[in-house]
């Protein structure tokens, strides 16, 4: 099952604050972590657009790991390298151990520039801009 994967972040590099990945049939995992310190940026376009109450982070991995056992295989595609990082991080339950997740594989797609892009409809919410992310993967790989 291909899903789609988009996150929110405080700044180039910085922790994770909300993390989406919605399947080809609209199914989806949304989940928003606290952010602290959010730099200006974050702050003003972000943190209004979250839309979810903050949860901790053991209870985001259970999430997480309940969401993908659900499926067999996954296919996670992102267009963004940094939003593949945080999603593999999140994998990670202490120092060498993961949590169990079905067979995995990953891609980086972006749309090319004669491409028609279908903007989120909640620029800066993990959870629309993933479901973009799927329209647009969907409408350009028919």
């Amino acid at each position: 099952m291909n899903l789609f994967l988009d996150c929110e972040f405080n700044g180039f590099g910085g922790s994770l604050i909300s993390m989406a990945l919605v399947d080809e049939n609209q199914h989806y995992f949304y989940e928003v972590l606290a952010c602290e310190s959010p730099i200006p940026w974050v702050e003003t376009h972000v943190m209004p657009q979250l839309n979810q109450p903050v949860i901790e982070w053991d209870q985001f991995q259970w999430k997480l790991r309940h969401f993908l056992q659900s499926y067999q295989h996954v296919h996670i595609i992102a267009d963004w390298p940094e939003d593949l990082s945080l999603f593999l991080n999140a994998l990670i339950v202490h120092p060498g151990n993961h949590m169990a997740v079905p067979a995995l594989t990953m891609a980086l797609w972006k749309p090319t520039q004669n491409d028609h892009f279908i903007d989120a409809k909640q620029p800066h919410n993990a959870l629309s801009d993933a479901i973009a992310l799927q329209k647009n993967y969907q409408s350009m790989n028919k």
